[in-house]
């Protein structure tokens, strides 16, 4: 196929045709997508960085609630995409999935734009007293909310992966610029953040909330457009099984039935199929790895002669050995997800209670400070690919310069850091509540809220690390049917954060409160011990990081069998990772 230019991984168009590599896919056909991601970003932290605001000076709730129901919110955002990735892996495809879900990602926006909008749909306010809202305005607004974590979902998860598969790993040269993709994905995802938290934020506290989220839903209708300008030139990739995830169960269950049998010493006595069997079905054979050895026995071929099921391959087995392996990573990024969920709640409420004037008139919005992640991002990610990346390459042999775990705890180290200086920043504001004897729910603290910027900025950095290497990690190492599924691991882990923040913060709140004590986490943040909180996730993220490292360190990287080729010539081909983080053991 390679004499006529098709492409080497077998991706076809949206009418199955082989595609011509020259005249589609790579970065001509990135361009469409990286242009969607930005306009839906800016659509996602319009909502998001502001919404604990909304809820405690519109809807009226307590911090507590507010908190809670934005944690709520945002994990249902990142969880609904295992189920979209699913549909997409199993039945319907990138692309499909894409379409149908964008459709209700902006049914749901232009709902949560009447909300905000519509006097009948918001609580109305007389001589400056505010009612609470009613049963069917809450209801209202919260259905458009999680219309959009549906719609979310089924976009998520298969818009980045669809991008990647822009790119065929066959050949080495796209193979090589596929390594810089998920940074420049991330990049055009920051900068639709950017005017979210700068302008949108802003918009919403100063011209209407109405218009704060009417741009950005007419910024998804646009970008939508965009993406299907693209579509005479996306490459779709065939799926070559018709339910990716059933040897998740399979290979325990055959490992169970087998587990007094006795692994063979070689492994290339165990069951597996002939390379030619490969390279004609496209599908990739996995080389086996030592990790999770009793999984293993489902392969044996002693005992399963007159079985009426042959056993399962060593490419199988080491599928689900992959899947294990991404859990026990995922697990551990369960508590950074629960710092990175401070942005949108308890970083918000502590600036609101801080000086957020520049110059006599002109006052910040509190979710604004949060563009400082972003920008930090946007400045990181240039100089981590021109930079960093050729710098470590020359180094390591790494075509990506460092292993994608050592960028990963890199990215949590710094987040510990600037959790860190978050609890030192909160015991300044602390300090200067006493001096000045604030004590009101209103009241101004005398400081400058730019002593927030440290701990945005170095988490903004961080996420260069851990946020990026995470997406790529969950992508590059997950089954090869399974690449939508397996990028949802990235998304959940965000999305149980925001559920554990929820968790913590109700729980938090509860037992600093039995006996008549002050909550750490109260309605008055002027009179609470919100630098206690911080202390104690200081203290868990820590721990944590103990535990990325030594799963860090058992990690076995994925080593597949794959041609590549350059200009139709075959070359040698070799896993991009093929150390972990520390000693592998």
């Amino acid at each position: 196929m390679e004499a006529k230019g098709y492409t080497q991984d077998g991706t076809v168009d949206l009418q199955g045709r082989p595609v011509i590599a020259s005249k589609t896919g790579k970065w001509r056909a990135c361009a469409f997508l990286v242009g969607y991601e930005a306009f839906e970003r800016m659509a996602f932290y319009g909502v998001a960085s502001n919404l604990v605001v909304y809820l405690t000076t519109q809807l009226h709730e307590d911090n507590v609630s507010s908190v809670r129901n934005v944690n709520n919110w945002s994990g249902s955002v990142w969880m609904t995409p295992i189920l979209g990735a699913y549909i997409a892996d199993s039945y319907m495809g990138r692309f499909w999935t894409f379409t149908v879900s964008s459709l209700i990602y902006v049914l749901g926006m232009v709902l949560l734009t009447m909300a905000v909008s519509l006097k009948f749909l918001k609580p109305t306010c007389a001589n400056g007293v505010c009612s609470k809202a009613s049963t069917s305005q809450i209801a209202f607004f919260y259905s458009a909310l999680y219309i959009i974590a549906v719609g979310s979902g089924g976009t998520k998860p298969n818009i980045s992966t669809f991008g990647a598969d822009q790119f065929d790993d066959f050949n080495a040269k796209e193979k090589e610029l596929k390594v810089s993709f998920f940074n420049w994905w991330m990049f055009s995802s920051f900068l639709g953040a950017l005017f979210a938290t700068l302008g949108l934020v802003y918009i919403q506290e100063n011209l209407g909330w109405g218009l704060g989220y009417g741009i950005p839903t007419v910024g998804l209708l646009l970008s939508l457009f965009i993406f299907y300008i693209g579509t005479p030139i996306y490459r779709h990739k065939v799926r070559k099984s018709k339910s990716p995830a059933r040897d998740l169960i399979r290979v325990p269950i055959a490992a169970f039935k087998n587990r007094k049998l006795t692994v063979p010493t070689q492994p290339s006595e165990l069951h597996e199929l002939e390379l030619q069997h490969y390279s004609s079905s496209g599908k990739r054979q996995v080389h086996h790895t030592p990790t999770f050895s009793f999984l293993d026995k489902a392969a044996i071929k002693e005992g399963n002669m007159g079985a009426t099921r042959p056993p399962c391959t060593v490419t199988q087995v080491e599928g689900t050995k992959l899947v294990f392996g991404m859990i026990i990573i995922w697990l551990v990024t369960l508590i950074p997800s629960t710092i990175w969920a401070q942005i949108n709640t308890l970083f918000v409420k502590q600036g609101t209670t801080l000086d957020r004037h520049l110059g006599s008139s002109f006052q910040i919005p509190a979710a604004s400070l949060g563009s400082f992640v972003t920008l930090s991002m946007l400045l990181s990610v240039p100089m981590y690919d021109r930079y960093f990346v050729p710098l470590m390459r020359r180094k390591t042999g790494n075509p990506r310069g460092i292993t994608l775990l050592q960028r990963i705890g890199i990215g949590f180290m710094l987040q510990v850091i600037a959790i860190a200086i978050a609890y030192t920043v909160e015991l300044r504001r602390m300090h200067v509540i006493r001096i000045h004897q604030v004590v009101g729910p209103k009241e101004v603290v005398p400081m400058s809220i730019f002593w927030l910027l440290p701990q945005y900025v170095l988490i903004g950095i961080g996420d260069v690390f851990n946020a990026i290497g995470l997406l790529e990690f969950f992508y590059d190492q997950s089954p090869e049917d399974m690449q939508s599924l397996g990028t949802t691991f990235f998304t959940s882990g965000i999305g149980v954060g925001n559920f554990l923040n929820s968790f913590l913060v109700t729980v938090v709140d509860k037992i600093t409160r039995r006996g008549g004590g002050k909550s750490w986490i109260g309605k008055n943040l002027n009179d609470t011990h919100l630098d206690y909180y911080y202390g104690f996730l200081l203290v868990i993220s820590a721990l944590n990081l103990g535990a990325f490292l030594w799963a860090s360190s058992k990690y076995i990287y994925k080593r597949e069998n794959i041609e590549a080729y350059v200009d139709g010539v075959q070359v040698e081909s070799k896993a991009l990772d093929t150390s972990p983080l520390a000693i592998q053991v």
